[in-house]
């Protein structure tokens, strides 16, 4: 039996759920019905899929969570095993594993309704030591002020991203030290400079194709797009923020560590699914040399 690490690189506390995914020429608009064209199930959640790509990306990694007593959470903890992320500290609810029906539409785009289950009712009582701790919000806000409170407690880098959008007590935002907002969900937390003046020393706006925006309190730069021809974009932000959260725990500086991030997030979506689309480290050092 292999002995696990007093320090893990990453620790990602978040959501574990069953995708359900349905292919469609168009997404439909409100009070539609469309013809899908396939359909598959994939492990997901977007702190799962946070945790893969973070250990794909070379990092020793570590989940808090919740899945149910039923198929889908034995399916999803063997998924994260086999992907050598410690699970000691998720633990099994009464609430069956959670899901999130996804449509993706012929250009690549999704729509996304989550149904925590399990999720809800993450507590973050147990958090491994970490360099970095990632979270997100699909599990309760509650659980990750807690999980960011012992990080600080303890010296590790704290990474939201906040996701599903909602507005946030000043108290979670003030334990952050990277927030990475997509360009719809940094209005729902005040804007950038409110975010700088709770003390969060950077906000990565992500903009899809078009790349990131990167604000600090000094500084202000963006990462440029790696181009691809996308398939499916479920699981790229996962993709970014697990990948950039390895890359700064393995000592990268930040500006590499988003340019390593970026290339992971283009080629997620060349690929369908979220977990089966994460690329490995070699991969993605192979479309940054070109």
């Amino acid at each position: 039996m292999t002995s696990q690490p007093s320090i893990y690189d990453v620790c990602v506390v978040g959501s574990v759920n069953l995708d359900l995914v349905a292919t469609v020429e168009r997404l439909p608009g409100p009070g539609e019905t469309v013809a899908g064209n396939t359909f598959a199930e994939y492990d997901g959640g977007k702190g799962l899929n946070q945790a893969v790509a973070a250990a794909r990306a070379g990092a020793r990694v570590a989940m808090v969570g919740m899945v149910g007593d039923d198929d889908a959470g034995r399916r999803l903890l063997t998924t994260m095993r086999a992907e050598s992320i410690d699970t000691s500290a998720i633990d099994v609810s009464q609430q069956p594993t959670g899901r999130a029906l996804i449509g993706v539409a012929a250009d690549g785009e999704n729509s996304i309704i989550v149904v925590g289950g399990a999720n809800l009712d993450v507590t973050a009582a147990r958090v491994p030591a970490a360099r970095v701790v990632l979270a997100q919000l699909e599990v309760p806000v509650d659980a990750v002020e807690r999980a960011f409170s012992h990080a600080r407690a303890v010296g590790a880098t704290t990474v939201l991203n906040p996701a599903p959008a909602r507005a946030l007590p000043g108290s979670l935002l003030e334990l952050c030290d990277i927030v990475i907002p997509n360009q719809h969900e940094i209005d729902l937390l005040g804007g950038v400079e409110h975010l700088l003046d709770l003390g969060v020393s950077t906000v990565v706006v992500t903009l899809g194709a078009q790349g990131a925006h990167v604000h600090q309190r000094s500084t202000r730069w963006h990462v440029e797009p790696v181009p691809v021809d996308p398939i499916d974009t479920t699981g790229a932000g996962d993709t970014f923020c697990g990948s950039l959260c390895a890359r700064l725990a393995a000592g990268e500086p930040l500006d590499a560590a988003l340019r390593y991030a970026a290339a992971a997030a283009a080629l997620s979506t060349t690929r369908h699914g979220a977990v089966p689309s994460i690329p490995r480290t070699g991969e993605v050092r192979a479309l940054l040399a070109r």
